[in-house]
């Protein structure tokens, strides 16, 4: 769980917890016992940040938290987010309208695999998204369906999600997704199966000297081929708190 991450938790009758971000600047409820969002997300939400771009879209985007902490930070831009598990797309929603943030962010309760440009009139600047990791024969389903459909490609495949990023985007547009490091081939070629050129990534390691567990990959659509491998990414510092890189992430 996110140490920076302040979750205030009521009787054990409520639902949802409610959270925060940066000193309590950013509030965010969730399920308690359903879907809850990682690091991976404040990650994935940073790395997106560094780029410019006017109109932003989050594939899957949960309880909301990746256009929430994008809009936190340049909330001059247009986000939407989508989400086909209505429980989520309304939890994404009320988190909106607590964070005052309904002039900036547009959470769609639908498919991502069938959703067209027309739905945000015209194409966006960017994609992001945090799909679900594993193959659904892979490990024990959750059974709790929230968390199922999030962690599996029950709902959405990989090459679903790329294919919708695609189509959503015009030439030159940027994809920002993160992934298993132990998918990287799959990741990477179907990027470019489906005309996302890969251009950036970098490999996230929990601690100095332990395996990459997880991996950030940004790329172009129609983009010529060159990927260029960034440093690595390290969480946890020796003593057990996040490294000065990922606590910057946490600023207000």
């Amino acid at each position: 769980m996110i140490s920076n991450l302040k979750s205030v938790r009521f009787n054990t009758m409520n639902p949802r917890t409610n959270d925060s971000l940066f000193n309590g600047r950013l509030r965010i409820s969730q399920s308690r016992n359903g879907y809850r969002f990682s690091i991976d997300a404040v990650l994935l939400a940073a790395q997106a940040g560094l780029y410019d771009a006017e109109r932003i879209l989050d594939l899957g985007t949960g309880c909301g938290v990746i256009p929430l902490v994008m809009a936190y930070r340049n909330p001059r831009a247009t986000y939407f987010g989508i989400e086909i598990q209505k429980s989520l797309a309304d939890i994404a929603l009320m988190n909106v309208r607590a964070n005052g943030m309904d002039d900036c962010i547009t959470i769609v309760c639908d498919d991502l695999c069938a959703v067209k440009c027309s739905r945000f009139s015209g194409p966006v600047d960017m994609v992001v998204s945090n799909p679900p990791y594993r193959k659904v024969a892979s490990g024990r389903v959750n059974p709790c369906s929230e968390r199922a459909i999030a962690r599996h490609e029950i709902k959405a495949t990989l090459g679903d999600v790329v294919r919708s990023a695609s189509r959503m985007l015009p030439i030159s547009g940027r994809f920002v997704t993160i992934y298993p490091a132990c998918r990287i081939t799959d990741l990477l070629s179907t990027m470019r199966s489906f005309g996302v050129e890969p251009k950036q990534m970098q490999l996230i390691h929990s601690t100095t000297g332990s395996e990459a567990k997880l991996v950030l990959v940004d790329g172009l659509k129609g983009g010529g081929p060159g990927l260029i491998v960034r440093p690595p990414l390290v969480i946890y510092s020796d003593d057990g708190g996040y490294t000065d890189a990922v606590q910057q992430m946490f600023y207000p």
